[in-house]
C-alpha cells in the first residue's frame, strides 16, 4: 500500500507525540506517527519512566525545555485529571558539600525564572513525613515540579490527532528503510511492505535512535544504559492514600537516589551502580511485547546485588521503608549521550531528515515543541545550541567514544559538577603540535571538543605577578591558578604566546564564495585580498547564530574562523547546488600560535624579513615566513593588545613554537593559557559565542549593532534586523565591576535590582589589569547605564556591583591598532 504524509514521525513516545501535538497546534495536517510497539505503551523508555520532573538545570535551555514540558503536561487532561501531578519537589542535602551546592542551584533557578527556596530539615520532613530530618542538612524545594503521566499524555495526543483530522498514530509498524532522492529523504518503508511518501521524517526513536539513524547513514551518538527502579509494598502510613501522589518527589543525590509516592507504595530509583550499557542491536525485539508476552524491550531483569547499598541509604533517609518489601523491580533503559544533552535538529548532510533523540520525560514536551518550531518556522524559539545534533566533532560518532562518555555521564548524573570541570576520559584525544612543549612548561589542560587546551602553565605560578591574585575558596579556586594572573599581566606588559589551534578553521573557495558569504553574514566581507573581517551569522529572526572571522586569501578563497561544527553544518546547508563553492575544514591539518602584547612586533620582526611595522595594518593578513616556517599572519587580537595570529601547516608546528619562544626571551615572553585569554577578552569587552551570544540575543542587544550593515537586505536575517534596529533594544549586554576584588563569580548567577531578578551573569573573570572582579550580563535597558547598581547573588550571598562603561580597558583601541 502506497501512502502519503506531510511528515512521518518515527516513535510514539513522549517526544514524538509532543512533536506531533506542536505541529498540529501550528496548523499542520497529514501527520503520521509510527511505532514498532503496541499502543498506548509501545515499550520504549516512556513506557516505564517513573515520571519525575525536576526542572532545575545549570543549562538555561534545559530548564526552559523542562518548564515547557510541565506546561504541556498540565494542559493535557480529561475526566481522569491532568497529565501532570503538582506535588512539588525536594532535593535533600546529605552532606555539607551538597547543602552548599543547593545554594548554587537556587541561583540557577532564580536566574532562569523558576521559583525555588531552601528549607530546613524539619520543613522537609513536614512535606514528606517519611524523611528523617536528622539525616539531612536541609533541602531545596521547587513547588512547580511534579510527576508526569507520560503514557496518558501520549494517549490523549493520539486521540486529539485522530479527532481533529490532523493525523494519526499507528502502532505495530516498524520502519525498515528510508526512501531517498539523491541525498534527500522523501519517504519511509515499513515491515508491512508499505512505502509512505513524505516531505520530512523526524526520528524520535529513543534507545533505538542509532539503528534508525543508520538507515540514512547518520550517526546518532547515544547509548542505552540500564537504570534500577523498584516499587515497594504498601506503607502503613499511606494506607488511606486515595491519590496517586501527594508527597513531593525527592532526590537524595548524595546517595544517587530518587523517590516518589505511588499511592500507598513508594518508588525508588538508583544510579549507584556500575553503568550497564546495552548495544542498540542487543535490545530485545518488540515482537513478544506486541503479543503481550514477557517484559517490554526497554527493561532488563533487576540486578539485586547492586541495589543492596542504595536500598540501605533509602531506608536511612526514610526509615518507614524498613518496614516494607520490594514488590516490583526492574532495570529500565534510558539514553545517554557523550555530553548528557539531547540530540535535536536537522540531520547534517541529509535534507528532509530530523532528529529529536536522547530526551527524557522531563524535557520531552519542550523538545517536541522546539523541534516542531524549528521545522515550521526555521528556528526554535529558545536557543538549542547545546542540543544541536550538529555540535559534535567526528570522533563523537565512534562507538568507543559514545560508550566511554555515556558510561561517564551515567556515573556523574547526580555528582556535583564544577562549571569548568572537564571530562576525564578518553584523554588525550586531540592535541596540537605544541602539546609536548606545553607539558614542558607545566601546562594544566582542560578539554573542549576533544582538544587538550592549556588553561595555564605552572611555570608561571611562582612569578611575582602571581602575588596579585586574590585568595579564592575551594569552589572558585578549582580549575584556576595564580599563574593566570601572571599570564594576564605579562601579556599586557610584555608579550604572551598562546596556542589557538583548537579554534575551528575552514576554507571556502570557488566563484560563488563571495555571494555565499554575502548571503550568510551581516557585514561586508567581499573586501580586498588580505582583509580580515569580523562578522555575524544570524538566523531569520535576527538571533546570533555565530560570530566569525573571514580572511580573504585571494579572489575566490576565504579562510573562516568559526565557533564549532554547527557553523560548518550551517554553511554546508547553504552551499549552492551548482557546486560553485566548496567548503573544507582545515583545523586538524593546521596549527595556530598567537603572539600578543606590546613587544609582539619586536619578537616577530626579529624572526622575519617580512614587514611587521605599522604598515602591516590591523585586520589584515599576509603570507610571511617566521624563520623557516611559512605562515599566514593575521593582525588581529582577541585580548586587546598588539599582535598577530600565525597559521601554519601542522608539520611546522614544533619549529614555529621553538623559534618564537627563543626569540621571545629577551622580551620577557611567557606562555599563556585560556584562563588569561578569557580574562583579557572580558577586560576588552569582547563577546564569546555560547556565553554572551546565542540565537536568544540579537546584535543590538549584544552591543554588536556596528557589525550589521543597514544598507544590505540580501542576507539571512536582514528583514528582522531592520525591524529590530528601528527601536532601542529592551535589554543590553553590560559590563559589571564587583565591589570587592575577592568576590569571584563564575557565570549564570542571578542579577538583582531592588530585590527582583533582572538578568544573569553570562561571563566573569578576575581582571588583573583592572585589579577587579568583573562580569557581563544582559540587563533591562533602564538599568543598562554606567553607574547603575546591582546585586549579584552567588551561593545566596549578595555581591554589590556597578554597571561600567565598556570596554573597561583601552576604550580607544590604540594598543592593538598602533
Amino acid at each position: 500500500m502506497n501512502q502519503r504524509a506531510r511528515i512521518v514521525i518515527i516513535g510514539a513516545g513522549i517526544v514524538g507525540s509532543s512533536a506531533a501535538w506542536a505541529l498540529m497546534q501550528a496548523g499542520w495536517r497529514d501527520i503520521l506517527v509510527l511505532d514498532q510497539g503496541p499502543l498506548p505503551r509501545p515499550g520504549g523508555s516512556t513506557s516505564h519512566a517513573p515520571g519525575l520532573v525536576f526542572q532545575t538545570n545549570p543549562s538555561q535551555t534545559m530548564c526552559r525545555l523542562a518548564q515547557q514540558s510541565v506546561a504541556l503536561y498540565r494542559s493535557l487532561g480529561d475526566g481522569a485529571g491532568s497529565c501532570f501531578i503538582d506535588v512539588g519537589s525536594l532535593e535533600v542535602a546529605g552532606s555539607a558539600e551538597r547543602w552548599r551546592d543547593l545554594h548554587r542551584r537556587v541561583g540557577y533557578a532564580r536566574a532562569w525564572g523558576l521559583e525555588a527556596e531552601l528549607i530546613t530539615p524539619q520543613q522537609a520532613a513536614d512535606r514528606v513525613p517519611l524523611i528523617d530530618p536528622d539525616q539531612i542538612h536541609g533541602a531545596y524545594a521547587v513547588p512547580s515540579d511534579g510527576l508526569a503521566r507520560a503514557v496518558r499524555a501520549c494517549e490523549l495526543i493520539a486521540a486529539a490527532l485522530q479527532r481533529s483530522g490532523a493525523g494519526q498514530v499507528r502502532g505495530a509498524t516498524r520502519v525498515t528503510g528510508l526512501v531517498r532522492q539523491g541525498s534527500r529523504v522523501v519517504g519511509v518503508t515499513t515491515e508491512h511492505g508499505d512505502t509512505i511518501a513524505c516531505e520530512l521524517v523526524l526520528i524520535c526513536g529513543g534507545i533505538w535512535g542509532p539503528l534508525l539513524g543508520r538507515l540514512a547513514g547518520v550517526a546518532v551518538p547515544l547509548t542505552p544504559v540500564e537504570h534500577q527502579y523498584v516499587r515497594t509494598t504498601p506503607l502503613a502510613g499511606l494506607a488511606d492514600a486515595r491519590d496517586e501522589a501527594t508527597h513531593p518527589i525527592v532526590r537524595h543525590q548524595d546517595a544517587a537516589l530518587y523517590m516518589r509516592q505511588v499511592g500507598a507504595c513508594y518508588g525508588v530509583g538508583s544510579y549507584r551502580h556500575a553503568p550497564l550499557l546495552v548495544a542498540p542491536e542487543a535490545i530485545r525485539p518488540v515482537d513478544d511485547w506486541r503479543r503481550g508476552v514477557g517484559e517490554m524491550p526497554s527493561s532488563h531483569p533487576f540486578t539485586p546485588d547492586a541495589f543492596a547499598g542504595p536500598w540501605r541509604a533509602a531506608q536511612a533517609l526514610m526509615p518507614p521503608l524498613r518496614s516494607v518489601a520490594i514488590d516490583h523491580a526492574f532495570n529500565g533503559m534510558f539514553s545517554f549521550t557523550p555530553d548528557g544533552l539531547p540530540l535535536v535538529g536537522p540531520a547534517p548532510g541529509v535534507p528532509g531528515l530530523w532528529l529529536a533523540e536522547a530526551v527524557w520525560v522531563t524535557h520531552g514536551g519542550g523538545v517536541g515543541r522546539a523541534v516542531a518550531e524549528w521545522i515550521v518556522d526555521g528556528r526554535p524559539q529558545c536557543d538549542l545550541r547545546e542540543c544541536d545534533i550538529a555540535r559534535f566533532e567526528r570522533h563523537a560518532a565512534s562507538p568507543a567514544y559514545v560508550r566511554e562518555r555515556g558510561a561517564q555521564q551515567y556515573r556523574e548524573v547526580y555528582d556535583i559538577i564544577h562549571p569548568a570541570q572537564p571530562l576525564e576520559r578518553p584523554r588525550p584525544l586531540r592535541t596540537s603540535p605544541f602539546y609536548l612543549r606545553q607539558l614542558d612548561h607545566g601546562a594544566v589542560f582542560l578539554e573542549g571538543r576533544g582538544w587538550e587546551r592549556a588553561q595555564w602553565y605552572e611555570t608561571n605560578r611562582g612569578a611575582p605577578e602571581a602575588d596579585a591574585a586574590p585568595t579564592r575558596d575551594a569552589w572558585t579556586g578549582a580549575f584556576w591558578s595564580p599563574a593566570v594572573v601572571t599570564e594576564q599581566l605579562a601579556t599586557r606588559q610584555r608579550v604572551g604566546l598562546y596556542d589557538m589551534t583548537s579554534l575551528v578553521r575552514a576554507e571556502l573557495e570557488g566563484p560563488g564564495a563571495a555571494a555565499l558569504l554575502a548571503r550568510l553574514t551581516t557585514g561586508r566581507v567581499a573586501r580586498p585580498v588580505g582583509s580580515v573581517s569580523y562578522t555575524l551569522m544570524c538566523d531569520h529572526a535576527g538571533g546570533v547564530r555565530s560570530d566569525i572571522t573571514v580572511t580573504r586569501r585571494d579572489a575566490e578563497r576565504y579562510q573562516l574562523g568559526l565557533n564549532g561544527p554547527q557553523d560548518l553544518a550551517w554553511i554546508r546547508q547553504h552551499l549552492p547546488d551548482d557546486r560553485s563553492v566548496s567548503l573544507r575544514e582545515t583545523t586538524g591539518a593546521t596549527c595556530c600560535l598567537a603572539v600578543w602584547g606590546p613587544r609582539a612586533r619586536d619578537v616577530l620582526q626579529s624572526l622575519s624579513d617580512d614587514d611587521f611595522s605599522p604598515a602591516f595594518r590591523y585586520m589584515t593578513a599576509r603570507e610571511v615566513f617566521i624563520a623557516e616556517v611559512p605562515c599566514l599572519a593575521q593582525r588581529i587580537s582577541y585580548v586587546g593588545e598588539l599582535g598577530w595570529e600565525l597559521y601554519a601547516s601542522a608539520e611546522y608546528g614544533v619549529r614555529l613554537w621553538d623559534v618564537l619562544w627563543q626569540a621571545g626571551q629577551p622580551h620577557g615572553m611567557v606562555v599563556a593559557g585560556r584562563g588569561a585569554f578569557d580574562a583579557l577578552r572580558l577586560e576588552k569587552g569582547y563577546r564569546s559565542w555560547g556565553s554572551d551570544l546565542s540565537t536568544d540575543q540579537n546584535p543590538f542587544e549584544a552591543g554588536l549593532g556596528w557589525a550589521v550593515r543597514p544598507e544590505r537586505d540580501d542576507y539571512i536575517g536582514a528583514a528582522a534586523l531592520r525591524r529590530l534596529a528601528a527601536s532601542p533594544p529592551a535589554r543590553r549586554l553590560c559590563a559589571l565591576r564587583l565591589d570587592h576584588v575577592g568576590q569571584i563569580v563564575l557565570g549564570r548567577e542571578a542579577l538583582c535590582h531592588d530585590g527582583r531578578v533582572v538578568g544573569y551573569v553570562t561571563s566573569a573573570a578576575y581582571a588583573a589589569t583592572l585589579g577587579a572582579s568583573i562580569a557581563y550580563g544582559y540587563l533591562p535597558a533602564a538599568l543598562a547605564a554606567p553607574g547603575a547598581r546591582l546585586t549579584v547573588m552567588a551561593f545566596e550571598q549578595p555581591y554589590g556591583a556597578t554597571v561600567m562603561a565598556e570596554p573597561m580597558f583601552d576604550p580607544s583601541g590604540a594598543r592593538m591598532r598602533d
